[in-house]
């Protein structure tokens, strides 16, 4: 159905090869922005859920 119109538009082919490349790109700067993240700060962020809210009284929640 949309072919049709797809063949009436000059230069439609390269669209998806810059699309590609977009995302193979994005994909790589993220990869190795998580490779070169601090240790730590992933330790940090990892137990953040965990962690109680300034203001929140812990309660005991034995049986």
């Amino acid at each position: 159905m949309f072919k049709h119109y797809f063949e009436q538009i000059d230069g439609v082919e390269i669209w998806p090869i810059i699309s590609l490349i977009l995302f193979f790109t994005i994909f790589i700067f993220t990869v190795i922005w998580i490779l070169l993240l601090d240790k730590k700060y992933i330790q940090k962020m990892k137990s953040l859920p965990f962690e109680d809210e300034p203001g929140e009284t812990k309660t005991n929640l034995k049986h």
